[in-house]
C-alpha cells in the first residue's frame, strides 16, 4: 500500500481470489481466500460474503486454519505480520509482527505454537531467494505481539505456496523449486535434496511446478510443466528413491492435492478439467471438465465432502465431491489486457470492461461482486493458442445508460480486418441490454476512438466513431419510418475528414455542443447542430493522442496530450493556448461531477498522479509512485454517499472515487484515512443476532423486528405482551463457549425445565388472587350497605329495596368486568 499524508492507494473492489489457495473450514459451511489486503469469508451455499476481515496494511498472501482451534485462522501478509482471528464473528484476536514481508504460511498439528512462513533470505525486499523459516509465537495477553524467533529450516524455497507442504501429519515437508525436490525430516534434523535434467530425452520440461503429500503414507506426488505427475516413494534414502509417472495434461500441472484419506489424487492445469486419480489405481480416473477457465489452485474440505478449485480468470468453484458443481464465486475477471476503457454504467454505477472473451462484465464496486456478463460477440470461444478470434476493443454508454456502444475485430493473417459496430439498448423487464442494430463494417480501417454526445437535453443520441481510414463518422438514433418496424435505429449521418489526416481521437464537451476530433498534430472544433468546422488548434508538430474538455465552471477549456510529452490546455473562448507543460502522460481523463481532473504520468518505470484544475496553475493533488509501470486504464466512479472532508488535499474525494488498473491487472483506489478507519470500524462490529448472516431475508425480519420495538405498546397488547425472563439455563446456552458446553441431552433437560412453572408457585398465585377478590368484594360490599343507608335513597314501590347476599356481589363483579363493546354493533344492525 503506498501512503501519501491523510490519503492511501489501497486494493478495494476487484481484488484477487485467486491470488492464494482457499481454505474450507472443517463443517463446510464457510470458505476463506486472500482478496487483496483483507481475508473474505464466504459462505459455500449461499455465495455471499458473510466477512471481511480487514486489517493488514499490505498484500494477503496467505490463509491457513489454526490446527489447534478449527474456528480460527491465520493470515500472512507482505506487511510483515502474521494475524490471528475469529472467522465466525469476523474478529482480530492477535497480531503476531514478524518484521520481514512474508510470502506464505503453513503449520502442522504436531508442531504446536509454531509456524512455518516463506520469508526473503536478506533483508532486501528485493531479493528473488526465499528461506522457509519457523516461528515461535509467543503465549502474551497483548493483542499487539512480537515474534522475533525465527530458524530456518530450509534454504533457496520457492514463493509459490503450492510448492512447499507437509507429510504424514508434520513428520516432515517437502518443498520444490526448479529442477530440484528437498524433503525435510523433524526427527532426523536432515534433509535429502532430490534433482531433474531441465529437459528429457522427449523434449518434455521437467521444472517443478507443485507438490502433495499423502496423508497416511509415504508418497509425494510433483506436477511439472511438461503435464507430468510424479509420485516419490522411498525419499528417505538417498540413492534408493522411485518414482513412477502419471501423464494426462497437455500443459503444465498448476495444482495438486489429496483427499483426507488419501483414496484420490486431484490434479488441474490448463485444460480446465479437474482429474481425480485413484491413489495405487491412477489408470483409473474420473473427470470434472468444462469449468471455464484455467485451475490454478485446488483444495478439499477436512471432511472430504466439497473440492474447490480457483481460476485464471478470478473465479472459485465450489463442487461436491468431483460429482457436480454446487456453487461459483466470481470475482472480477483478470485477462492478460484491458481492450476498452474502464467505465462506469450509468445505471447500475457498476465497473464495465473486459471479462471473459467475446463479454464484457458488469462489476459492482460497492458490493465486490460480479453481477453479469454480456455476451457481446455472440460466439462460442475457442481455447486455442494462436488462433485469431474476435475480440472486444472499443465500448461507450450514454449518458443516461439507455444505449451502449461496442466495437468487435477479428485480424487474421491473410484476411482483411473484420469489424462490426453493434449497439444495445436497455431492456426494462430483463435489466439488461439488449442488441438493437450491428453495422457491418462501419469504417475500412480500425477504429481508434469512439464516444457519445452526453448532453442530457438533447433531443437526438449521437455515436462519434474515429478510424485509420482518416474518416470519423457519426451515428444518430432515428425514430422507425414505417409503423410495422418494431423501434428505432440508427444509421450514418455525417462522414467528416480533415486534409487526409488520421484521426486519432475525439471528445463531446459537457453540453454536447462541441466536437474536438484530433487529426494528427491538428485538434478539429466542429458543431454536431450544422457539422461546420468551427476552428483548428495545433501546437508543436506531434500526435495528439488524448483530448478531454474541462467541466462546470472549466467548460471553456479543452485539454489533451501529445507524443513529445506535452500537456496543452486551450482557451475555446479566445481559440488560443493558455498553457502547456511537458510530461509524459499516459492518460489523461476527467471527473464528471466536479471540474477536477487527473493525470497519470509515468517517470522512472513508476507512474506519478496529478489532480488538477484547468483554471489553477497548482495541483489539487499529487502523488508519486502510485504503482510501477504505466497506467493504462482509470475511471471516476461516482459515491452513493459524498464525503464531508474539510482538508484541501482531499476534497477532490469528496464526490468520486479513482480507480485505477495497474499492469498487473490489480485495481486500485485512492482513500482517506478516516473512510479507511469508518471501514475498519464497521468491519469489527459483530453481525446482528450475534451469529446470522446478513442476508436480503434477515434485512427484511430485522427491519421488521425494530418497527415493533421503536413503536409504544398500548392497549391490550401491552397487557397480554409477557415480560422478559431471565433464565439461567438460556444464558448458559447462549453466552458459553461451545468446546466447553457439557452434553446436549443434558442442555435439553435443563431448557425444558426452565420453561415450566411450578405447581407451587402456581398455587401461590392462585390463593394471593382470591385474597385479593375477597377483599375486592368486602369494600364493595360496606359501599353497598352504606348506600342502602342513606335517606334520600328512593323505595322501589314505596317498599324498601332487598338486601344482596355475596353471591350477588360476586356476580355484579363479574359482570362489570365483562366486554360489552359488541352490543351497540348488535343494537345499530
Amino acid at each position: 500500500m503506498v501512503e501519501h499524508g491523510d490519503i492511501r492507494v489501497v486494493h478495494r473492489g476487484g481484488s484477487k481470489i485467486n491470488f492464494r489457495e482457499p481454505v474450507i473450514t472443517h463443517d463446510s459451511r464457510y470458505l476463506l481466500c486472500a482478496s487483496g489486503e483483507c481475508v473474505k469469508v464466504f459462505s459455500t451455499s449461499t455465495e455471499e460474503c458473510i466477512h471481511d476481515l480487514r486489517g493488514h496494511t499490505g498484500l494477503v498472501t496467505g490463509v491457513l486454519l489454526k490446527p489447534s482451534n478449527h474456528l480460527q485462522v491465520y493470515s500472512c501478509s507482505a506487511d510483515g505480520t502474521v494475524r490471528l482471528w475469529d472467522y465466525t464473528d469476523g474478529i482480530l484476536i492477535k497480531t503476531y509482527v514478524i518484521g520481514y514481508p512474508v510470502y506464505s504460511i503453513c503449520a502442522s498439528a504436531n508442531h504446536e505454537g509454531v509456524i512455518f512462513i516463506v520469508t526473503p533470505m536478506l533483508s532486501d525486499k528485493r531479493s528473488d531467494l526465499f528461506q522457509l523459516v519457523a516461528v515461535d509465537l509467543p503465549q502474551s495477553g497483548d493483542q499487539l505481539v512480537e515474534a522475533r524467533e525465527l530458524s530456518a529450516v530450509l534454504s533457496d524455497v520457492s514463493s509459490n505456496p503450492a510448492a512447499i507442504v507437509f507429510g504424514r501429519g508434520g513428520e516432515y515437508i517437502a518443498s520444490a523449486n526448479g529442477l530440484h525436490l528437498e524433503v525435510y525430516f523433524f526427527k532426523k534434523q536432515k534433509s535429502y535434496r532430490f534433482s531433474l535434467k531441465e529437459d528429457n530425452k522427449k523434449g518434455g520440461k521437467n521444472t517443478f511446478t507443485c507438490v502433495a503429500c499423502h496423508p497416511k503414507d509415504d508418497c509425494i506426488a510433483t506436477g511439472h510443466e511438461d503435464g507430468k505427475i510424479r509420485l516419490w516413494r522411498n525419499f528417505n534414502h538417498k540413492k534408493e528413491y522411485t518414482y513412477s509417472t502419471l501423464h494426462w495434461h497437455h500443459n503444465a500441472v498448476s495444482s495438486l492435492c489429496f483427499t483426507p484419506e488419501g483414496t484420490n489424487l486431484l490434479s488441474g492445469g490448463m485444460e480446465s478439467v479437474l482429474v481425480q486419480w485413484r491413489y495405487k489405481q491412477e489408470s483409473e480416473r474420473d473427470f470434472l471438465p468444462r469449468l471455464g477457465s484455467a485451475i490454478t489452485h485446488i483444495t478439499v474440505s477436512p471432511d472430504g465432502a466439497l473440492f474447490c478449485t480457483s481460476h485464471s480468470d478470478n473465479k472459485i468453484t465450489i463442487i461436491q465431491s468431483c460429482v457436480k458443481v454446487s456453487a461459483v464465486i466470481q470475482g472480477l475477471v483478470k485477462g492478460e489486457s484491458v481492450r476498452t476503457d474502464m467505465m462506469v454504467d450509468p445505471r447500475s454505477k457498476s465497473l464495465v470492461l473486459n471479462g471473459k472473451p467475446g463479454h464484457l462484465q458488469f462489476y459492482s464496486l460497492q458490493r465486490d461482486k460480479l453481477l453479469y456478463n454480456l455476451d457481446i460477440v455472440q460466439q462460442e470461444y475457442i481455447h486455442e493458442s494462436g488462433l485469431e478470434q474476435f475480440e472486444v476493443v472499443k465500448a461507450a454508454f450514454d449518458a443516461s445508460g439507455s444505449w451502449l456502444a461496442t466495437v468487435e475485430e477479428r485480424k487474421q493473417k491473410d484476411a482483411e480486418l473484420e469489424l462490426n459496430l453493434k449497439l444495445w439498448a436497455f431492456d426494462e423487464q430483463t435489466q439488461s441490454f439488449v442488441l438493437n442494430t450491428t453495422i457491418s463494417a462501419p469504417h475500412e480501417a480500425r477504429i481508434t476512438a469512439m464516444c457519445f454526445c452526453h448532453a442530457t437535453d438533447s433531443q437526438t443520441t449521437m455515436l462519434v466513431s474515429t478510424s485509420k481510414d482518416g474518416h470519423f463518422k457519426a451515428w444518430q438514433l432515428a425514430a422507425p419510418a414505417h409503423t410495422e418496424d418494431e423501434g428505432p435505429s440508427w444509421s450514418c449521418d455525417f462522414v467528416g475528414a480533415y486534409h487526409g489526416l488520421v484521426p486519432e481521437c475525439c471528445c463531446f464537451s459537457a453540453d454536447g455542443s462541441l466536437l474536438a476530433v484530433s487529426f494528427q498534430e491538428v485538434v478539429t472544433v466542429w458543431s454536431p447542430a450544422s457539422w461546420e468546422l468551427l476552428t483548428t488548434l495545433s501546437q508543436p508538430p506531434k500526435a495528439v493522442r488524448d483530448l478531454c474538455f474541462g467541466r462546470l465552471s472549466c467548460s471553456k477549456y479543452l485539454l489533451g496530450t501529445t507524443a513529445n510529452n506535452l500537456l496543452c490546455c486551450w482557451n475555446l473562448l479566445t481559440c488560443s493556448l493558455e498553457w502547456s507543460t511537458s510530461m509524459d502522460i499516459s492518460l489523461l481523463l476527467a471527473d464528471p461531477l466536479t471540474e477536477n481532473m487527473a493525470a497519470f504520468c509515468c517517470q522512472a518505470g513508476s507512474t506519478d498522479l496529478f489532480v488538477f484544475k484547468p483554471s489553477e496553475p497548482r495541483p489539487v493533488f499529487s502523488q508519486k509512485a502510485v504503482c510501477s509501470g504505466k497506467v493504462t486504464r482509470a475511471v471516476f466512479a461516482p459515491r452513493e454517499e459524498m464525503l464531508e472532508s474539510c482538508e484541501e488535499s482531499s476534497q477532490w474525494l469528496n464526490h468520486s472515487q479513482l480507480y485505477f488498473l495497474t499492469p498487473y491487472m490489480d485495481l486500485m483506489t485512492f482513500t482517506t484515512k478516516a473512510e479507511e478507519d469508518r471501514l475498519m470500524a464497521s468491519s469489527k462490529q459483530l453481525v446482528i443476532d450475534d451469529r446470522v448472516a446478513m442476508t436480503p431475508f434477515y434485512l427484511l425480519l430485522g427491519k421488521h423486528r425494530q418497527q415493533e420495538d421503536a413503536d409504544p405498546p398500548s392497549g391490550l397488547s401491552a397487557e397480554r405482551r409477557p415480560l422478559p425472563q431471565c433464565s439461567v439455563a438460556i444464558k448458559e446456552l447462549l453466552q458459553t463457549p461451545a468446546h466447553v458446553l457439557p452434553s446436549t441431552s443434558f442442555l435439553c433437560s435443563m431448557f425444558v425445565q426452565s420453561l415450566l412453572i411450578s405447581v407451587t408457585d402456581g398455587r401461590e398465585e392462585t390463593k394471593h388472587a382470591e385474597e385479593e377478590m375477597e377483599r375486592e368484594e368486602e369494600d364493595s360490599e360496606g359501599e353497598m350497605e352504606s348506600s342502602t343507608q342513606r335517606p334520600e335513597q328512593a323505595s322501589l314501590g314505596g317498599q324498601a329495596a332487598p338486601a344482596l347476599t355475596k353471591a350477588h356481589l360476586r356476580e355484579l363483579k363479574r359482570v362489570k368486568k365483562l366486554d360489552h363493546s359488541w352490543f351497540p354493533g348488535l343494537l345499530h344492525s
